[in-house]
């Protein structure tokens, strides 16, 4: 395809000049306010309920995620390839030709960023965004694409400016593990601007959102993802692209198809051009910004409370004008609405922060269970090695995510202006994700400890012990975290809308929009506290647990990532001491085939003419990692039997005898308890003689009759 770059190369550079230039100007001004709240932080300090449990400073050192052998459509030949994909902990999708090919330390033949993709399961999905990307040339699913998949189980990521990527796998299960890996490689990708920079990212976030108001953009931008120089070159694309298409598409020759496929590369090749060059000016404007600094900084600190009286008097004086509006709009047209938008994004949340203490809580629950037969160090040490990486494991954490992902907006998008959901699905899958590494780090620090001071305590009840304390811990930070995101959304939500409304006629004071937040913030904070008293979202008081409440377990914060298989399981399982000797002495060879990942796979190279992609390795023996039900009121008796009596052997037989009655009396009915209360008498404890079978029978029932056991 011949891409028609060097023709209009004036027009690519001439509108990305134009956009940083803009962007540039917001910027400066914008440093200067996120340094002046940079500075008055450290001064006054910052208040708000203290997390309990402990953050994990680098969660994957010397991991990798995921690696497998795919089918990848390249685009020179146009021919399907096998391929072996890994993922390192960056989140890159590196493209190698073989797997001895990565092991050698070759270079990648191609590694894909994933910011601002989205990850599809079927042409049908394809040909509509493909469609919609070129107007007048539509895309019918009975048309004929510019490739057919190798398999009926494709994999493609799609950008609305970037090139587009094709995979395919062999079977339904392997396709859907490969796509929750993709969308956490997307997820990972999208929140790109990092929350540790305390200047730079808000100056650039609020630079962004004041550039898109100027061109009458005020709501949601789901193209907000990615690193600084991705965001510019979004931007920069936004306005450029119609004007492209008015230029290129009449120009673009051949069948429907073929146009298709030419626009897609020349939409490709020019936002590499506009993002390389969005980049460098990018970096020199911080590059201005930060050599100002310390003047700028040093005059801060000097007029601070100068600084604060004029900000307040000029607050004032704008609150005096735009409260007023602000009010009636407020009662008008958002306080209706506000109860229905929280409930649409505190339902489907909520569920999915509870899914994530039910996934925690149940590989806890497993371990305990592998631990009772084999209750030693080293075995503790395998289950601890995979526990440790569970935030991170996309296939594990899969059903969290959907449970967010059914937040639905329909019906208010319009009205507020909100371009997708998507937004604020990612965040709070994001916000998931950290609250889940929080809780297992802080249980591996107490377990650890607790390791460490009881040598002779059984280890099922130091487990139970420390998961008893975390989950405490999680179920406050978890109710904080939902609503300070409650409240986030809704200002996203209800803020640009108001800008809008009141811009023309108060369009000056509204290039601050603290001052509208003031007026909207007493309606919005007692709408989030209606909310948080409501007992099915399980949003606890701020006040239950006190600042500082667990000083010790702060200490252990300070602590590096514990390695669980070195400290107490030995060699890794993973690890081949005849591999190791077969590497030649190259300790990148070495470096790369030792690398643990969070996702355990079975790889297999030159096997079978049409091989299996990825064949999961199980998190814990005999337990699948996808997760089954686990329903007792779905479950037969016999199979429930079955499985709770290998664990009788390693406990006291009458205590766990009787537990087990308790827990399936809540579950089942009388009869069917009755049912397997003989059967557990008789198969554990007798075989399975009638007469001894029936004596027991009576007894239980002549003690205990079915009344009182109801």
């Amino acid at each position: 395809v011949c891409v028609p770059i060097p023709t209009h190369m004036h027009l690519y550079f001439r509108r990305t000049d134009e956009v940083i230039a803009n962007f540039g100007t917001h910027y400066e001004q914008q440093y200067a306010v996120a340094l002046f709240n940079n500075v008055r932080f450290d001064i006054e300090g910052g208040g708000g309920p203290q997390p309990q449990l402990l953050h994990r400073k680098v969660p994957l050192k010397n991991k990798a995620i995921f690696s497998g052998a795919l089918f990848q459509y390249v685009e020179e030949s146009k021919k399907w390839r096998k391929h072996f994909i890994f993922i390192p902990n960056s989140y890159g999708i590196s493209s190698y030709e073989s797997k001895a090919a990565y092991e050698k330390g070759q270079q990648p033949k191609g590694t894909i960023d994933c910011a601002g993709y989205r990850v599809l399961t079927s042409m049908d999905q394809y040909l509509e965004l493909l469609g919609s990307s070129l107007p007048g040339v539509k895309a019918k699913v009975s048309s004929s694409p510019f490739l057919k998949c190798a398999t009926q189980f494709p994999l493609i990521l799609w950008h609305p400016f970037a090139r587009h990527y094709y995979f395919c796998v062999m079977t339904e299960n392997e396709q859907l593990k490969w796509s929750a890996v993709f969308q956490d490689c997307v997820r990972h990708s999208n929140n790109g601007l990092s929350e540790e920079s305390k200047v730079q990212t808000p100056a650039f976030t609020d630079a962004v959102r004041l550039y898109r108001q100027a061109q009458g953009h005020y709501g949601t931008w789901d193209m907000m993802c990615g690193d600084p120089a991705q965001i510019l070159a979004n931007l920069v694309m936004e306005k450029l692209t119609p004007e492209l298409r008015e230029l290129i598409a009449p120009r673009l020759k051949g069948k429907m198809h073929e146009k298709q496929r030419s626009w897609m590369l020349i939409s490709d090749a020019v936002y590499s051009l506009v993002q390389s060059q969005a980049q460098a000016q990018y970096k020199a404007l911080v590059q201005r910004c930060e050599a100002g600094r310390p003047q700028l900084e040093a005059s801060i600190r000097t007029d601070m409370d100068q600084i604060i009286t004029a900000k307040e008097h000029v607050t004032g004086k704008i609150r005096a004008l735009v409260f007023p509006k602000a009010e009636k709009l407020l009662k008008v047209s958002i306080q209706p609405y506000i109860s229905s938008i929280l409930e649409a994004l505190m339902e489907p949340t909520s569920r999915g922060f509870f899914e994530v203490r039910d996934v925690f809580f149940k590989e806890l629950v497993d371990m305990s269970k592998n631990l009772l037969n084999e209750g030693n160090k080293e075995k503790l040490g395998e289950h601890m090695e995979k526990i440790s990486m569970l935030a991170f494991h996309p296939v594990k954490m899969q059903s969290c995510y959907e449970k967010v992902e059914q937040l639905s907006l329909e019906g208010l998008q319009q009205r507020f202006d909100v371009s997708s959901p998507s937004v604020f699905v990612q965040r709070a899958q994001i916000l998931m994700r950290e609250q889940t590494d929080d809780a297992v780090y802080t249980f591996e620090q107490l377990l650890h400890q607790s390791l460490e001071g009881q040598e002779g305590e059984e280890l099922n009840k130091i487990i139970q012990r420390c998961q008893d304390r975390v989950i405490k811990k999680f179920d406050y930070d978890s109710s904080t975290v939902r609503k300070r995101f409650f409240r986030e959304a809704l200002l996203q939500i209800f803020i640009p809308y108001m800008l809008k409304q009141l811009s023309p006629s108060c369009l000056p004071p509204l290039h601050q929009k603290t001052k509208i937040l003031n007026a909207f913030s007493c309606v919005l904070a007692s709408a989030v506290k209606e909310a948080a008293v409501q007992r099915k979202h399980n949003l606890y008081r701020d006040s239950i647990v006190l600042t500082n409440s667990d000083p010790n377990l702060l200490l252990l914060g300070e602590n590096p990532s514990i390695d669980w298989a070195e400290e107490y399981g030995g060699k890794g399982e993973d690890e081949d001491p005849e591999e190791e000797d077969q590497a030649d002495g190259d300790p990148e060879v070495q470096k790369r085939r030792r690398m643990k990942q969070v996702v355990s796979m079975i790889q297999l190279d030159g096997g079978s003419p049409v091989p299996e992609s990825c064949l999961e390795v199980p998190g814990v023996e005999d337990i699948p990692e996808v997760n089954e039900a686990d329903d007792y009121t779905q479950s037969s008796p016999d199979h429930y039997l079955q499985t709770e009596c290998k664990a009788v052997h390693s406990v006291s037989v009458h205590l766990y005898a009787w537990q087990l009655v308790t827990n399936l009396f809540t579950h089942l009915s009388l009869g069917a308890c009755t049912l397997l209360l003989y059967r557990l008498v008789a198969k554990s404890w007798f075989g399975e003689g009638w007469g001894v079978g029936c004596f027991w029978f009576f007894f239980f029932f002549f003690f205990f009759p079915p009344s009182e056991i109801h």
